[in-house]
């Protein structure tokens, strides 16, 4: 068995007694593999006596959830009302064309994904962002987001 289907295996059984057993499931798949396989839903699916449209609906739902797999970095800039009061909004277009992608896509070279969040817990040093839920920024301009983003590119 591979590592994916143990990963779908492991999760089901951990979680699929569990009132509101969905999200544990999801939430099991996308920590241990970084998102949520489209081969997972018939499996969960089966398993908790939904329909394949129902599990698929709160994956595409959730922001939180991704379909396809991460890049080497996942790159989360904060969005709340803090960090947009300090250019926020400048360096979301900033990196978004440094990266040429949007939020919730992948750089074409697979390095960096790019997400949003609405609050990393820096609002007296906005615009903050977090990579790899492991390393805050704050006060980050767009010149310092070059250079992380130069870091991140060539970090395998």
């Amino acid at each position: 068995m591979n590592t994916l289907d143990d990963s779908i295996r492991h999760a089901l059984e951990k979680w699929r007694d569990t009132p509101g057993a969905l999200l544990p499931i999801l939430h099991a798949l996308q920590d241990e593999l970084g998102y949520v396989p489209p081969e997972a839903v018939p499996a969960i699916a089966a398993e908790l006596n939904l329909s394949r449209a129902e599990v698929h609906g709160v994956v595409s739902y959730y922001h939180h959830f991704r379909q396809t797999p991460p890049g080497r970095h996942v790159l989360r800039v904060c969005r709340a009302e803090a960090c947009q009061s300090v250019g926020a909004d400048a360096l979301i277009a900033h990196v978004q064309k440094a990266l040429a992608c949007g939020f919730h896509e992948t750089s074409a070279d697979g390095s960096v994904s790019l997400e949003s969040v609405y609050c990393l817990g820096q609002c007296a040093a906005g615009p903050a962002v977090s990579v790899d839920e492991e390393r805050l920024y704050g006060r980050v301009t767009p010149e310092a987001m070059d250079e992380l983003l130069s870091e991140l590119r060539g970090k395998p």
